[in-house]
């Protein structure tokens, strides 16, 4: 029985050999691949500096014109319009506006990969309950995994700056595109897919024209939640380099600067707010659209 009393230091001993081997086997991977890797982020690291220096350069005036002709488009809302364009003259009367346009810069590239990547995704595992199983599980873990812990691997890989920082508010943000496209295609009624392929209409036919349109109101809350989650992982990216208002929230955090702190983190909330405010007006004028198209 004295394998009962030594089985916490036999469980220690053992955790710790498979937590070396692990360390030492990623460590190596890393100095193997890590510079054909990170080349292979090179075209995107180049895009986003150009449009973080695009955004920057351009005067401040244009940008909010057209920050509010988007909103105005996808809204219709001249309310909305009115209080986007104050929120951002605000922001470049206090003196935030290069940090905000850099946090705009990396949000808007990290929620059009996540589109890019988590839709098919999500089509995919509406298509396949094999491929729901598999994914499933991995998006749990996604979810619940905290989220200082995505940047470790991506720091030992890749090192400080914006590719790994892109890459960990990717990875913590894209769950809510994939789940909600997932739910939103497999919600399409029956009858609706039944008509459509009684007119003779292909596999991809159908899904372009019929599951997809049907399914957008939760595709947009899907990239709704996605912009969310993007924002609330800014202050922890600026920690591996990441330019943008998470930096003076971080440095004011390390130097009880309690006014710094304060006004860029309700630079941060001002975007969440017209992100959250416009992909939501938009879903909402897309579902009155189908149901007005359906009825």
């Amino acid at each position: 029985m004295s394998w009962l009393t030594d089985f916490p230091q036999l469980s220690r001993e053992t955790l710790v050999a498979i937590r070396q081997s692990l360390d030492s086997a990623y460590r190596d991977f890393s100095r193997e691949y890590g510079e054909v890797i990170e080349g292979f982020f090179d075209p995107l690291l180049a895009f986003l500096i150009w449009f973080e220096k695009l955004l920057i350069a351009a005067p401040w005036w244009l940008v909010i014109a057209i920050i509010v002709a988007i909103t105005q488009i996808a809204t219709r809302s001249w309310r909305l319009s009115a209080g986007v364009a104050v929120s951002l003259f605000l922001i470049g009367l206090f003196g935030m506006w290069e940090d905000t346009m850099s946090t705009l810069s990396i949000i808007t590239v990290c929620t059009l990969l996540s589109i890019v990547l988590g839709v098919p995704i999500g089509i995919l595992m509406a298509r396949s309950d094999r491929a729901q199983a598999i994914i499933t599980p991995i998006l749990d873990v996604m979810q619940t995994m905290p989220a200082f812990v995505y940047l470790i691997p991506v720091v030992m890989l890749l090192g400080i700056g914006k590719i790994p920082g892109v890459i960990a508010v990717v990875v913590y943000a894209i769950p809510p595109v994939i789940r909600l496209t997932n739910l939103g295609i497999r919600l399409v009624d029956r009858e609706v897919l039944e008509a459509a392929t009684s007119y003779g209409v292909s596999p991809w036919q159908k899904l372009i024209n019929v599951q997809l349109p049907l399914a957008m109101p939760n595709i947009m809350a899907g990239v709704n939640q996605t912009i969310m989650m993007a924002l609330a992982m800014v202050v922890i990216a600026s920690m591996i380099g990441v330019a943008g208002l998470g930096q003076p929230v971080l440095r004011s955090i390390t130097n009880q600067y309690f006014t710094l702190g304060l006004f860029n983190g309700l630079a941060i909330v001002a975007l969440a707010i017209i992100f959250d405010r416009v992909s939501q007006a938009y879903a909402k004028r897309s579902q009155r659209y189908m149901g007005g198209r359906s009825e």
